[in-house]
């Protein structure tokens, strides 16, 4: 089985194991995001990243994402990170502050590569006073085509360790399934462009379903 087909069952897998829902709300997005990256000094590494999310049927802004980090080269194939995030949700009338530490392994000796980024965040919104802990993982798989065309997909699975006031349940959080192309741009920057299902967890008895047109571009140096 390629590995694109594994990430691909392992999100159906994920799915299934979600809280069965009476009903499930859809709704159609757009995503779009800006990632600058590269080294500092020595092993010192970085990446900034700026994120509108327009949901409610692709009309309104739901969520714009602010994320910066600094990070080290620990390894050629390993990068550690430490960052903050500011999410503004301007439809809600909230905001949520993050802070996280990511691990991304890069596995190179393979057709295609394969990537794992791991991240623990500690979050805050307005509408509560306590601190959730939230685990992701994601697996990320490319195969290149052509010259600077690879087919990839990915998977991310997110999990709440504790119970917030402002979310008063641990457990499944939301899975994000995607494929797509990356596109190679002028030196080792690139585009990624395809469609993102998003399963989220609610409070009440519906889970929300986004269908999204991802598209991110990456700034490399």
């Amino acid at each position: 089985m390629s590995p694109i087909r594994h990430l691909l069952t392992l999100a159906a897998a994920l799915a299934l194991a979600t809280p069965a829902a009476a009903q499930v709300d859809h709704d159609l997005s757009t995503w779009v995001n800006l990632t600058a990256t590269g080294p500092i000094a020595g092993k010192l590494i970085y990446f900034a990243e700026v994120q509108p999310r327009v949901g409610r049927d692709a009309e309104d802004v739901e969520q714009l994402l602010l994320r910066p980090a600094i990070g080290v080269q620990a390894t050629p194939n390993l990068q550690l990170y430490l960052g903050y995030a500011h999410v503004e949700e301007p439809a809600a009338g909230e905001n949520e502050e993050r802070l996280f530490q990511q691990a991304t392994l890069f596995v190179r000796d393979l057709p295609g590569e394969l990537q794992s980024r791991t991240r623990l965040e500690q979050r805050w919104r307005t509408d509560g006073r306590d601190m959730q802990w939230r685990l992701r993982q994601m697996l990320r798989y490319e195969y290149p085509v052509a010259r600077k065309l690879a087919p990839m997909a990915s998977v991310e699975a997110f999990v709440a360790l504790n119970e917030p006031d402002w979310r008063p349940r641990s457990g499944f959080d939301q899975l994000r399934t995607f494929v797509g192309v990356e596109l190679g741009l002028k030196g080792t920057s690139t585009i990624e462009a395809g469609y993102l299902n998003q399963i989220v967890d609610r409070a009440g008895p519906a889970s929300r379903m986004n269908h999204v047109l991802s598209v991110s571009l990456f700034l490399r140096h």
